[in-house]
């Protein structure tokens, strides 16, 4: 061993890299809050209770009206209640014997029992009404967010900042669940002020502009005090959204013995933790900015409250007014001092979610804009022909096209076989033909269709897809082959697919048969090998009968058998539809009618086995080295 190996033997391993910071500029990388002033931002209240009050609307007006209802209701009584506390104090506190001013006041205190009936009465109505209303508000928001990142353009995923857009509109959708509760609040306490603040305006105009000022500190205070937590929620999005893919990818089961077998349990944990910590350094840093705010808003609002009290003493015992209407004028203080607080509160709350319900309602506009802007005439119904003229595709932010100048002719009964080199093309053209991208240039003709000017459901309707990645539902196996788009009534397709990929005796092992559900995770839940999971992939587009079927490395987890029974039905079924294979497995290219090379996004070879196995190129090279191996 030389002095160099053994000294890097006996040295300490270097300590793992700390989770790397994540900047990125563009449109998404300002903070929205960044130029707004106060009053902008006290501004949005308006729009947002509208917002709330529409989607409240389209899903349970019987809610919506009970609701305004109670509102009205509690703020009545609070008026009849404050006004028959003044008429019951001037007999309590005049002359004459205790019992004679008690039965004369007792009508007004009658009035006022009777008012906090109702209003205790109305107020169980309103909360009953907000649980009603909240449920669906929070699932119609959380649908309507899976539903934009579903039927988004699928080239919008490569955008810079996508993710972390959909990262802070699922924090808008958790906030839904608040947002009714916040507004009932906030309109119940306004309501009650408005009533409580007219009547202490009666009792002397000199009240009510010192209690505002007393509660208007704490309301700038919470206002910027929520502007903070938004500021520190928007720093810390690409890191939460970072820690959310992370802590399923380190917890899932189908990569656990991936974690535990290569020693990286020590090292996630490490990562996670950093990521946490780093989000819990960004909180704390504003800690002392929070704390600053909420003690000027506290001393400001504590030294006009006492102006306030003071005012009222000195208007009692200077004779100002009399000491039944500064009796009744201490209650309406304190009811409107409860009500300015709770105004106050709650439409800070109110201005807190609005922040993160704004960011959820970008992201939906956003995703609409990005939603496919298609023809809507309906695609072929048979495929005879796909023309591919000149296409190019570039991915955003790429020096160069995944697909550049790409020209090809598919007939209806030919298989095609796609090769090359990771990274040269071969899954984006595949995704040119399905319409899934369009082309930046060029066009992908259906029958001489364009299929920018064909509805993409019609186009997919088509189509048979069994993708390098494919996904491992935690459906039941039934769902698994049809997708959710079954063609008849019993399974007899279902198992003629399962039949086809030779998967029955693996099926019929499971505990339910076609209804197990594929989820080891769930109770009574199964799983499935990595090879049969690709067989139940074929079948899927094998259960199609497609008029276009692709298949992207359809057999790599299989089996020898597997894989010839595979390829042995591509076989068979290929005079009804146009095949597309994509493969290193270059043998298995000998089925195909013609095989295309690819190599940086273009064509360089095109023809059949033979031909190219023996012309000397790049075909005929990766064949020998596959033989070498």
């Amino acid at each position: 061993m030389t002095v160099t190996a053994a000294s890097t033997a006996n040295a300490e391993p270097p300590p793992p890299a700390p989770p790397a910071e994540i900047r990125y500029s563009g449109e998404y990388a300002v903070n929205p809050l960044g130029d707004a002033s106060f009053l902008h931002m006290c501004a949005r209240l308006p729009s947002v209770l509208r917002r709330i009050c529409r989607m409240a609307w389209q899903l349970d007006r019987t809610a919506v009206l009970l609701l305004a209802a109670c509102q009205l209701v509690t703020g009545a009584t609070a008026a009849v209640g404050l006004a028959a506390v003044a008429r019951a104090m001037e007999p309590i506190l005049g002359a004459g014997a205790v019992t004679d001013r008690l039965h004369q006041a007792l009508p007004a205190l009658l009035v006022v029992a009777g008012a906090a009936a109702v209003g205790r009465l109305s107020s169980a109505l309103a909360s009953y009404a907000g649980r009603r209303l909240t449920p669906p508000l929070t699932t119609c928001a959380d649908t309507s967010l899976v539903e934009a990142v579903c039927r988004v353009e699928a080239a919008a995923y490569a955008q810079n900042g996508f993710a972390d857009r959909q990262e802070a509109a699922e924090m808008g959708v958790v906030r839904t669940n608040v947002m009714v509760n916040d507004a009932q609040r906030f309109m119940a306490a306004l309501i009650r002020m408005v009533a409580a603040s007219g009547v202490l305006s009666v009792l002397h105009w000199a009240m009510l502009p010192l209690l505002l000022l007393a509660v208007l500190p704490a309301g700038a205070g919470a206002v910027l005090t929520a502007r903070v937590d938004y500021e520190m929620h928007y720093a810390n999005v690409s890191d939460r959204n970072v820690r959310h893919m992370m802590r399923w990818w380190a917890t899932t089961p189908k990569h656990g013995d991936e974690v535990r077998a290569n020693g990286m349990t020590g090292y996630l944990l490490f990562w996670y933790r950093s990521l946490s910590e780093r989000i819990d350094r960004r909180l704390l840093d504003a800690a002392p900015r929070t704390l600053r705010i909420t003690l000027l808003s506290s001393a400001a609002g504590g030294f006009f409250l006492l102006l306030a009290w003071a005012a009222l003493a000195w208007l009692a015992i200077t004779g100002r007014i009399d000491l039944a209407i500064a009796a009744t004028a201490v209650v309406a203080v304190q009811t409107t001092l409860a009500a300015l607080s709770q105004v106050v509160i709650n439409g800070a709350a109110l201005f807190h979610t609005s922040l993160y319900l704004t960011d959820m309602q970008t992201f939906l506009d956003d995703a609409a804009g990005r939603a496919p802007q298609r023809g809507e005439l309906a695609a072929p119904a048979t495929l005879e022909e796909i023309r591919i003229d000149d296409v190019v595709c570039q991915y955003p932010g790429k020096d160069r096209p995944a697909v550049d100048g790409v020209s090809l002719s598919l007939r209806r009964g030919e298989i095609l076989a796609i090769v090359g080199e990771n990274g040269s093309g071969k899954s984006t053209l595949l995704r040119l033909i399905t319409g899934i991208y369009l082309a930046d240039k060029g066009r992908v003709l259906w029958n001489g269709a364009d299929l920018a000017t064909l509805d993409q459901d019609s186009v997919w309707a088509r189509t048979g897809l069994v993708p390098q990645l494919f996904a491992q539902w935690p459906l039941r196996v039934r769902e698994n082959v049809t997708l959710g788009q079954p063609r008849t009534h019993d399974d007899l397709p279902v198992w003629e697919a399962i039949d086809a990929v030779g998967m029955r005796e693996a099926v019929e092992s499971l505990p339910d048969g076609v209804e197990t559900l594929l989820a080891r995770e769930v109770f009574g839940g199964a799983e499935l090998s990595g090879g049969q999971w690709q067989r139940l992939a074929c079948s899927r587009a094998i259960y199609r009968r497609p008029e276009l079927l692709i298949l992207d490395e359809p057999t790599s987890q299989m089996d020898a058998r597997g894989e010839h029974q595979i390829f042995e039905r591509i076989k068979r079924g290929a005079a009804d539809r146009i095949t597309i294979v994509v493969t290193h497995q270059l043998e298995n290219t000998r089925l195909a009618d013609r095989i295309l090379v690819m190599d940086k996004g273009r064509v360089i070879e095109h023809g059949q086995y033979e031909d190219l196995v023996t012309s000397g190129g790049v075909f005929a090279e990766l064949v020998a080295l596959a033989k070498d191996r």
